[in-house]
């Protein structure tokens, strides 16, 4: 059953011990299933198309949705989830927008392209693209990052943004709105997250860097950092026990809790509507209250 919540007080917490022996994880397994939804309906983004990566769970589900509900139509970009994959573009077709699912790794420039191509031939266009997808590797000390695991995740949160924006562009045109996901951890660190928290410092500069490339084609870009939030890659990420004390543990945020990916939404919405249209090159930090510079 869909969940949707109002107000904080809503919000389940804390999360019971459970871990997942895959990357980047699988939503329909997850207890409590993250919250996707928050009700909000207004068509800031009527007759807009979103292509959203990692669209089919998490932060990437919740945003699928709260653009729908604002008028878009979304192309979503997945690995290989496909129940989740089928649950999401269902919501979105009952909330009555057309929603295309594309499965496949995004570590290949050749199905980038490909889905940015089938993106604009289905829906006559691409107006907004949000980079979502990452993988993280939990590793006590650097000495214990081998090659392999550095390449795939500087190619999966790096590489790919660089190749989804460049085949996105040529089809996108004035009043056009790139979302890139960051991470507070590009901000504050995290010690067991080293390369991954490198690659989100990457998507800052990228974002920042491109903002001022695009700035003259009246396209605009910009990111969201966001804190712990309870998503499919958490428990595909750390120990049960870990799991357990997520967002209110040693790692605690001042509201002491995770945020459920629907309470992120809000600021791609914002992004990706006519509401930020003077916001280019800027990052925002729906972290739970940590600070940062």
């Amino acid at each position: 059953m869909r969940q949707c919540i109002t107000k904080c007080e809503e919000i389940p917490a804390p999360f019971p011990p459970q871990h997942q022996d895959r990357q980047p994880g699988l939503e329909y397994v997850m207890v409590p299933k993250p919250i996707s939804e928050c009700g909000r309906e207004k068509g800031k983004l009527a007759g807009k198309v979103a292509l959203i990566t990692g669209g089919d769970s998490g932060i990437g589900r919740a945003v699928a949705y709260a653009f729908a509900r604002e008028g878009a139509h979304i192309a979503i970009v997945y690995l290989d989830e496909e129940r989740d994959a089928q649950e999401t573009a269902e919501r979105i077709e009952e909330i009555g927008r057309k929603c295309r699912l594309f499965a496949g790794d995004l570590k290949d420039p050749d199905f980038v392209r490909e889905c940015v191509k089938s993106t604009v031939e289905c829906f006559g266009g691409l107006d907004i693209l949000v980079n979502n997808h990452a993988v993280q590797f939990i590793q006590r000390s650097i000495l214990d990052i081998g090659r392999e695991q550095l390449e795939q995740t500087f190619c999966t949160n790096v590489f790919s943004y660089f190749w989804l924006i460049q085949n996105a562009l040529p089809y996108m045109k004035e009043g056009g709105s790139i979302i890139n996901t960051a991470s507070v951890t590009a901000f504050e660190g995290n010690k067991d997250l080293i390369d991954y928290s490198a690659t989100k410092g990457a998507v800052v500069a990228l974002t920042r860097s491109l903002s001022l490339s695009l700035v003259e084609q009246g396209i605009r870009v910009n990111a969201v950092a966001p804190g712990p939030i309870w998503t499919p890659l958490i428990p595909a990420s750390y120990s049960a026990e870990e799991v357990r004390t997520f967002g209110s543990g040693t790692a605690r945020v001042p509201m002491m809790r995770a945020g459920q990916p629907c309470e992120i939404a809000p600021c791609y919405v914002f992004l990706a509507s006519d509401d930020a249209s003077y916001m280019t090159g800027q990052i925002l930090h729906p972290n739970g209250g940590t600070i940062v510079g």
